[in-house]
């Protein structure tokens, strides 16, 4: 009686396999899109950021903060990371001084379930949970 060599695996060492990649999976996708919800959020905070910063500067030469329309009219765009997933607004106040930046997202993107995010003159930034 010859003894025969072990050439591949079973049917059932395969389905082993399978069923074990299947459950990292079904643990890895939903954590790598939580990820890239936040990376996205983080990225539209850095934008925030700017945006105040832009209105300090443009408060310190004219006297009063820029809505949407002045910025864009001064050359300002949202950054291709940013626009297919958040739209933003930026409301004043004349007296006193004051602005709140509000970005928003897109409904057809992969935030829409993410919420507003707001940033205001003062640094106030809503939601807190969300910062």
């Amino acid at each position: 009686m010859k003894n025969r060599a072990f050439a591949g695996f079973t049917l059932l060492e395969l389905m082993v396999v399978v069923a074990i990649v299947g459950i990292l999976a079904m643990v890895a996708v939903p954590s790598y899109q939580s990820s890239v919800i936040k990376g996205r959020r983080s990225a539209a905070q850095a934008q925030m950021v700017e945006l105040s910063l832009r209105e300090q500067q443009f408060l310190s030469t004219s006297r009063s903060y820029a809505d949407k329309d002045t910025l864009e009219a001064a050359g300002y765009r949202l950054p291709s990371d940013v626009s297919p997933y958040y739209t933003y607004d930026v409301t004043t106040e004349t007296s006193p001084p004051g602005f709140v930046i509000t970005f928003t997202p897109v409904t057809t993107s992969p935030q829409k379930d993410d919420g507003a995010l707001t940033l205001n003159q003062a640094g106030t930034r809503t939601p807190a949970a969300k910062w």
